[in-house]
């Protein structure tokens, strides 16, 4: 593709509202557009053409869905980097992509990933989708805050542009980039907020709830500026939803929120809805019922994707998907742990559960809905920690430390642990990171301990089947906020440690 190509994207998309956007593309079929992508790359893309000749696959023979989906998988190891970066790209071009954005490198060497307009406004309508059905942005005068890093990583950089896309065709959104720098975020909200009828804070979800209680604790007014939040890259508890909402004055959680489910190497494959958010908090409330569609112990991240953008398949339960971009994602392993739902058996689970509206989740009766498919993410599978045979999971922890009181002493930051000990037996162990400013003492511990076992026992069969009673008090320590051994400042943080 050409940048006249591009430029003839660019008008569509300022062009068309996005309810006949979507509606266009909810009645085309997806693996036929999964299909056509993989034939443009194979004759297109040298690096996925020499791909397919090393495994015997003849691009003219892949016609139906069976046949796509018995094409190879790709991913890093395998295709990534086997092949140089502009063989690729389409043409072999790295020059025809304006943007470069690299991966934090958490599974090995940081990757390079191009991208052009086309892919950018791709992404944009998930943000459009966000800024309109959720936060009512296109009648609203709107100040967008991002709290990502800035930078090469992709977060910053792609959130200003998509949201820059958004100004340009018309909502009334202005942009600043302070980043990941406190001091610089009050001033932006302190200095500009009072002039927009609403605030959007969008990060890194403990960053922005770090963000929330510094400011809270410098005398900030929050609900003074009608904030509502957008996150990306953890799964959180709904439980840790309803704490930061509250922080922030906000009474309805299904309108002021969304979590987005992004990946350097994809864009943004999906993101939460005000339908996605209700269902959740329904599942939040009935473990029972979030056991039996998920198939685990623990919530995971749930949101609405447009099968015409990200075409989703399942690999041995993990998420497999292709789309396009500057380097173009054809069965592409990204490694997540999850699945797929249609609208339509979420709404029959939903019904054979008893639940016939959702009002009382916070969603709106007379709201539309788009009738998007699901899909559901726990991240990746060794951020576990296996305790007595039981897998604990840190979602299931986190949901102890949003507890009335303990929400006072602690920042919802821990790692945790189940070392050995010198007599053989393993210990669970929870490091927890203190607010500014709180003491530690064994009161406080304590009750951090028995909140966590409460949870654990509620939300985790495998912990109350497997774990002896007697080893089900998890050992706490508190460290101060931003303890350099387990909170370092300006690090992304990890739950779990072996």
């Amino acid at each position: 593709m050409n940048r006249n190509t591009d430029s003839d994207r660019l008008q569509r998309f300022l062009g068309v509202s996005l309810d006949d956007e979507l509606a266009d593309r909810l009645s085309r079929d997806p693996c036929a557009a999964a299909i056509d992508l993989f034939q443009r790359a194979a004759a297109d893309v040298p690096a996925y053409g020499a791909f397919l000749s090393a495994h015997g696959i003849r691009p003219d023979a892949v016609r139906t869905p069976a046949d796509f989906g018995r094409l190879p998988l790709t991913g890093k190891p395998s295709y990534m980097q086997a092949y140089p970066l502009a063989e690729r790209c389409w043409g072999g071009r790295l020059a025809d992509c304006e943007r470069i954005a690299v991966s934090s490198g958490s599974t090995g060497k940081p990757t390079f990933w191009p991208r052009a307009l086309r892919h950018e406004l791709d992404v944009a309508l998930r943000f459009e989708q966000v800024f309109r059905d959720g936060f009512q942005a296109h009648a609203r005068s709107t100040l967008a805050v991002v709290c990502f890093t800035l930078g090469n990583w992709v977060g910053g950089i792609y959130t200003t542009t998509c949201l820059w896309h958004l100004a340009h065709k018309g909502y009334p959104i202005t942009v600043a980039t302070p980043g990941n720098r406190p001091e610089e975020i009050f001033r932006v909200i302190e200095e500009l907020a009072p002039h927009f009828e609403q605030t959007v804070l969008l990060g890194y979800p403990p960053f922005v709830k770090d963000v929330i209680d510094a400011g809270a604790a410098e005398g900030l007014s929050w609900a003074r500026y009608v904030v509502k939040l957008v996150f990306a890259g953890e799964v959180f508890s709904e439980e840790w939803r309803s704490l930061v909402c509250a922080g922030v004055g906000s009474e309805a959680p299904c309108y002021d929120t969304a979590s987005l489910y992004g990946t350097a190497d994809g864009g943004v494959l999906g993101n939460e809805t005000p339908l996605s958010i209700a269902i959740r908090r329904f599942f939040a409330q009935q473990p029972e019922a979030a056991r039996q569609l998920f198939g685990e112990s623990r919530l995971p991240t749930l949101v609405q994707y447009d099968p015409l953008s990200r075409y989703f398949e399942l690999h041995e339960g993990t998420l497999v998907v292709s789309g396009d971009n500057g380097v173009p994602l054809l069965r592409y392993h990204i490694a997540d742990r999850g699945g797929l739902v249609t609208f339509a058996e979420m709404r029959e689970f939903l019904r054979d559960w008893g639940v016939r509206d959702l009002s009382e989740y916070g969603l709106d009766p007379d709201w539309g809905s788009r009738p998007l498919p699901f899909v559901y993410l726990f991240g990746r599978a060794d951020f576990t920690v296996s305790y007595y045979g039981a897998n604990i999971y840190p979602e299931n922890v986190s949901v102890g430390l949003v507890r009335p009181g303990i929400a006072d002493w602690v920042t919802g930051k821990f790692v945790l642990e189940a070392p050995e000990g010198i007599d053989g037996d393993r210990e669970l162990r929870l490091t927890v990171e203190l607010l500014p400013g709180v003491v530690a003492d064994a009161a406080k511990a304590a009750s951090i301990a028995e909140s966590v076992r409460a949870e654990l026992l509620r939300l985790n069969s495998e912990f109350a089947h497997y774990t002896p009673p007697e080893r089900q008090t998890p050992a706490v320590m508190l460290r101060p906020f931003a303890d350099p051994d387990y909170f370092p400042a300006g690090v992304k943080h990890r739950y779990t440690r072996r």
